[in-house]
């Protein structure tokens, strides 16, 4: 059985994530409860009732580790972006023709994909307990999926040289000391953060819920990263001459 990912989804891999989003937060149809309120509950014990100080201030703590998930998330994607630059990252179309060995790909094959699995980790806090396992399990399916659509392009393209990477560098969980030696790519940090500011304004937003509980403010950040968003993939197509 194949089970990397299509041409389509590849294409089209942001709208899937945005799909597996949906679905996770979709679960609070079925009347379940927040996730962070139910481990919250189950840590402080019965006698913590749902109006309880205490357990505003635990849930107000996770939503906290949450979005510090996140940022993590931000910054080893904007790290990796750095190296490997934007319009390369966000492009639909699929790129192996280089290796690219430097920064944290000395440490892990995929750091972007690994922001991916931090990105549903920090934001599945708020959804419900159905919608984190959603978030969570359905996010780290799809980017191993595309991690084996990338990696079989890399393959045939750069043949013994990605295989040596391969065995040297794991897949998603990070090495503790580079495993491989520093090359001479220098990274652009500007196209690096800038390229990242929808996933840094998800940490924002989450951030700042934790601190006002105002889902208003929550949808107002994460409206304007995702403006941002589309207005960079705008800017970054290929103009026709006329």
């Amino acid at each position: 059985m194949n089970f990397r990912a299509t041409d389509f989804e590849f294409r089209y891999r942001f709208f899937f994530i945005v799909g597996i989003f949906w679905l996770g937060f979709g679960t609070y149809a079925l009347g379940d409860i927040n996730v962070s309120v139910a481990l919250a509950s189950r840590i402080l014990g019965p006698g913590v009732g749902p109006d309880s100080p205490r357990l505003e201030h635990s849930v107000r703590l996770m939503f906290a580790l949450g979005s510090f998930a996140v940022a993590l998330g931000a910054l080893i994607r904007s790290w990796a972006e750095a190296y490997l630059h934007s319009s390369v990252v966000h492009d639909k179309e699929l790129h192996s023709s280089r290796l690219v060995a430097d920064g944290p790909y000395r440490y892990v094959r995929n750091p972007l994909y690994l922001g991916n699995i931090l990105l549903a980790l920090g934001v599945g806090l708020m959804a419900s307990r159905a919608g984190f396992v959603v978030l969570v399990l359905g996010m780290t399916l799809f980017v191993y999926r595309l991690i084996l659509r990338e990696e079989a392009g890399l393959l045939e393209s750069q043949g013994e040289s990605f295989r040596r990477f391969r065995e040297s560098v794991p897949r998603l969980l990070p090495a503790l000391r580079p495993r491989v030696p520093a090359g001479e790519a220098r990274p652009d940090w500007v196209d690096g953060f800038v390229g990242e500011t929808c996933m840094w304004s998800v940490a924002v937003a989450e951030a700042v819920f934790a601190a006002t509980l105002r889902l208003a403010y929550f949808w107002i950040i994460l409206g304007s990263g995702f403006s941002v968003y589309y207005l960079q993939n705008y800017l970054r197509r290929p103009r026709r001459s006329s």
